[in-house]
């Protein structure tokens, strides 16, 4: 755990391990970087004259300070050109410096405070208590800190790793300080959350079955002080969940809804209901995957695991807002009792489902998590999944999908992208797209045709079809819950959609 604090120090006598201070892109040290230098006797100035050092973003530089000033190290971080500064990019750089120390064997690391004219720019459009800045930099510098060694075996006598254990925000003045300590503390409790959704991402499927995602929440929920209720097969029987089940009955592990309620808002409002896919493992079903990378499909579940650490921060956060958040939790698998292509499922809202491929069946789960939600009479309805191969050859690792039926809600889950750097794009949902999921043997079937491509769109039109009057968005997330390392988050589970929803919902209040 790394202890963050903030206080007024000037960083020429702070002593510390590393000293990280953000520089903007240029060829010479200017403002506050400038002052610093000359108790460097110039080390800065060279390293730019030298070309080794020019601010571009995330770009770093350790410097020895030789006993100039307290501090052993400094760490130069770039943050690329001034007029494109942003608080993600902020939050990424923070991360870049902070790996960069510990690789280092640094444990004891400050920040500098931003340049005022950064510092300005980067501030709060709206009346806050805190400072959006330094929760960016701890927010970053925690989660690309952020390891998961369960499973590894040490051996007797082997040294401890250095990791960084400690940093200190610096506050340009002591009026400065509360604000920044309270945004070091929201910046806690969001890379707890998500540190949290990762761990869930991680763990094997031997580990990380239904059972187990709801013994998590449930320890989650009480600590957090959420309500949870976990609905089992024979109520799910009695509810009509045909669709949920069937994808789970190939499997000897029971299928589970997991059900948190969070009530900060006012009395009688209309909660935002939450949904996320939680197929714990996914094999394809009888319409197998390929075995190259089907050890990865652990993380299927990554939609329910950002549902389940969005709840824990929005709790723990006490946002002014009420949420349900829904996770229904499956394993795919192609056991003997297993759904096959061409069974016909029927869900809890009474329509029929022809199974053309085992292997969509993530829209089968997430269909009557979408029915239940409509008991808790929500006003918007948003939905998240590792759903489709299709969206990665669109947007790559780069953004989530979005489809839905309301534009404003589509509009601020993009600008709550934006603001994160957990970015979402929109994709179109026609009439054309939703007439090809008319079966002609059922009411509905799972996939489209070869006639119709659009695999992530077609997702999202079978899930419409679960939606009643309701704003509605669905996220379709896998090419980003988990793929290549990035300066706050590790090769494998990213995490994504913890930061996304808080920063909705804190909007959504």
């Amino acid at each position: 755990m790394i202890k963050i604090n903030a206080k007024h120090e000037n960083p020429v006598k702070h002593k510390t391990d590393c000293l990280i201070v953000f520089c903007v892109e240029a060829d010479k040290p200017e403002g506050d970087l400038k002052k610093l230098d000359a108790s460097l006797k110039g080390a800065v100035a060279r390293a730019m004259k030298g070309k080794r050092f020019g601010g571009k973003l995330n770009q770093t530089l350790l410097v020895n300070t030789l006993g100039n000033i307290p501090a052993e190290h400094v760490l130069l971080a770039g943050v690329g050109k001034k007029e494109e500064l942003n608080l993600d990019k902020l939050f990424q750089v923070s991360g870049s410096a902070a790996k960069l120390a510990e690789k280092s064997l640094l444990a004891k690391i400050a920040y500098a405070p931003l340049d005022s004219a950064l510092a300005k720019k980067l501030g709060t459009k709206k009346p806050s208590s805190y400072d959006p800045t330094a929760q960016a930099v701890a927010e970053g510098l925690q989660l690309a800190l952020y390891c998961f060694e369960v499973y590894k075996t040490k051996k007797k006598g082997d040294p401890e790793p250095v990791r960084v254990k400690e940093a200190v925000l610096l506050a340009a003045s002591s009026g400065a300080v509360a604000g920044m300590k309270r945004g070091a503390g929201r910046a806690k409790i969001v890379a707890d959350a998500t540190a949290f959704t990762r761990d869930l991402q991680r763990h094997p499927g031997n580990t990380a079955t239904p059972s187990f995602l709801a013994r998590q929440v449930q320890a989650m929920a009480k600590s957090a002080g959420l309500k949870c209720k976990i609905v089992s097969p024979p109520e799910m029987q009695r509810l009509g969940m045909g669709a949920i089940l069937g994808v789970g009955q190939g499997s000897a592990e029971p299928s589970k809804l997991i059900v948190m309620e969070y009530s900060g808002g006012k009395k009688g409002q209309k909660p935002v209901v939450l949904v996320g896919k939680g197929v714990t493992f996914d094999t394809g079903g009888i319409s197998l995957k390929p075995p190259g990378n089907m050890h990865e499909m652990k993380m299927d579940m990554s939609g329910g695991a950002a549902v389940i650490g969005a709840m824990q921060a929005v709790a723990r956060l006490k946002l002014p807002v009420n949420v349900v958040g829904l996770v229904p939790a499956a394993e795919n698998m192609p056991g003997s009792r297993a759904i096959k292509p061409g069974d016909i499922l029927t869900s809890m809202s009474g329509k029929t489902i022809e199974v053309l491929n085992t292997d969509a069946e993530g829209r089968l789960v997430l269909c009557d998590a979408l029915t239940y939600a409509a008991r808790f009479k929500p006003r918007a309805i948003v939905d998240l999944a590792t759903l489709t191969g299709a969206v990665l050859h669109c947007l790559g690792h780069c953004a989530a999908a979005v489809v839905g039926t309301d534009q404003d809600l589509m509009d601020q889950l993009i600008a709550s992208g934006e603001t994160t750097g957990e970015r979402v794009w929109q994709l179109p949902l026609w009439e054309e797209h939703e007439s090809a999921t008319k079966s002609d043997v059922a009411d509905l079937k799972n996939i489209a045709g070869p006639a119709v491509m659009a695999g992530t769109i077609m997702g999202g039109a079978f899930l419409k079809a679960f939606v009643d009057d309701v704003p509605w968005a669905h996220l379709d997330i896998a090419g980003m819950a988990w793929g290549d390392e990035k300066p706050c988050a590790p090769k494998g589970a990213s995490g994504y959609g913890v930061r996304l929803l808080v920063d909705f919902l804190q909007n959504a209040g």
